[in-house]
């Protein structure tokens, strides 16, 4: 039984069809057909059930994919480990990164670690907080930027930091001339309040969501929007109030800037995490990403 037969199977079950599965491995149909028949004669079993316009599983087939698929993976973490201990400061990472606090976090970090691993290739994918948990769980990143709590059981993390969560409201508002007494504004305030949120999808959605219902009221939505950004310009307008992580209370960029806010105590905060797959051997590479990450996102807190 040889590795490329098993590559030859899975890919195979994959596409149910020889045609795909021979264009999808660049093999000649003919050859992908001869390995297929082999592996079989030598199993002693039918793994696929071929018909006129589809091949099917077999009951063999089903158990063979399985075990298939979890000896190609210890293949390829064993190529890996072997790589990192002969090129200890070179490699990839694949790091996901949620749109909004990846922009504000990622360009402190990426200089920093391209200074220190300049022969580290770094590749970014950015998502929504539910399909980066997905993505990761399923191996398409090596690592990625998301806050507690997760809601796949398979994905371990590391924790970068807390992050306070801040009130935004308008230039005009009642509660703007607080940041000037120093006066903290509690949740229970905002009880009838117009609120701009992130649409469904985002993490800090469901963090704001479940702010304000522990607070004792659900929040009046008026807009919402996938942009953070876009968010914190109607605020400013006078559109309504919205919560917003401390990393991201942007610097003045244009005339729409509203008022950042403390919140009361017990302050309300957000744990910053990056995330992988249970069980997922982490590269020299992504451990050194994950340490750079670390530091800056404390040097920031202290700043």
């Amino acid at each position: 039984m040889e590795l490329r037969q098993l590559q030859y199977a899975l890919q195979i079950a994959a596409e149910r069809n020889f045609s795909r599965a021979a264009e999808k491995l660049h093999v000649a149909q003919p050859s992908l057909s001869q390995q297929l028949s082999k592996l079989e004669k030598e199993l002693g079993v039918m793994l696929f059930q071929r018909n006129t316009s589809s091949v099917e599983l077999t009951h063999a087939g089903e158990r063979f994919v399985e075990q298939a698929e979890s000896i190609l993976a210890a293949v390829e973490l064993l190529r890996q480990e072997m790589s990192d201990i002969s090129q200890l400061r070179t490699g990839r990472v694949l790091v996901g990164s949620m749109p909004i606090t990846g922009a504000h976090l990622l360009p402190h970090v990426l200089p920093v670690f391209k200074q220190n691993y300049a022969d580290i290739d770094i590749s970014l994918l950015e998502d929504s907080s539910m399909n980066l948990e997905k993505l990761t769980a399923g191996g398409q990143t090596d690592l990625s930027l998301l806050s507690l709590p997760l809601e796949i059981p398979t994905l371990a993390y590391e924790v970068l930091g807390e992050e306070r969560i801040d009130l935004a409201v308008p230039p005009d508002h009642p509660l703007a001339s607080r940041k000037a007494e120093g006066i903290r504004t509690t949740l229970e305030e905002l009880k009838d309040e117009p609120f701009i949120v992130l649409k469904e999808g985002q993490g800090f959605r469901k963090m704001t969501m479940e702010l304000c219902r522990e607070a004792g009221f659900e929040p009046k939505i008026v807009f919402q929007s996938n942009n953070m950004e876009t968010i914190q310009s109607l605020v400013a307008t006078g559109m309504g109030v919205t919560l917003v992580p401390h990393f991201i209370a942007r610097a003045p960029r244009s005339e729409f800037v509203p008022v950042y806010l403390p919140l009361a105590e017990p302050v309300p905060s957000r744990t910053l995490v990056i995330a992988y797959r249970r069980g997922r051997y982490l590269s020299k590479a992504a451990e050194v990403f994950i340490e750079t990450f670390k530091n800056t996102v404390a040097s920031l807190a202290e700043a």
